[in-house]
């Protein structure tokens, strides 16, 4: 199996008798790491505005945020799509932020109902609404967005 990026610069960090997990998973293992990440660049927009504005308006901002660093990472560093012709990018870009707007849907509606029909805390509507969006993102990303190397490589389904 090849190693990926990711893999080359945790090997050194992870004990010799898991290396062989980790290479095997370093694709999923990657879209955690950099997936919690994103969630990192999400929060730390969102909690400080939420001061601010209304929750649903830091939400968006925060979505914003998150999505041109996710967008990012994972192209080059979790999916190592590397292929920068500008249409093809364009492309991608546009696939990548319109499933992102569908879980910002599905994420904003959670907030919604739970916190202004049922009354839970904001912040912790919030922290399990990203775990059910990294989940629906690697998905998306793994089988709509980020194919090229698989297409290129004729394991394209």
């Amino acid at each position: 199996m090849k190693e990926s990026r990711f893999y080359r610069f945790v090997r050194p960090l992870v004990p010799g008798p898991l290396r062989p997990l980790v290479l095997r998973y370093q694709e999923l293992l990657s879209y955690l790491v950099f997936g919690v990440l994103t969630t990192v660049v999400n929060f730390v927009i969102y909690f400080p505005l939420n001061q601010w504005i209304h929750y649903l308006a830091a939400n968006i901002i925060a979505w914003l945020g998150a999505v041109v660093f996710a967008f990012f990472v994972n192209k080059y560093f979790v999916f190592e799509d590397d292929r920068r012709d500008l249409p093809y990018l364009l492309r991608q870009a546009r696939a990548f932020a319109a499933m992102r707007l569908l879980s910002l849907g599905m994420e904003e509606l959670m907030l919604l109902v739970f916190v202004e029909w049922l009354g839970l805390n904001s912040n912790a509507t919030k922290l399990v609404a990203q775990v059910l969006v990294v989940i629906l993102n690697y998905i998306f990303s793994k089988l709509l967005i980020f194919r090229g190397k698989r297409e290129e490589s004729g394991d394209a389904k």
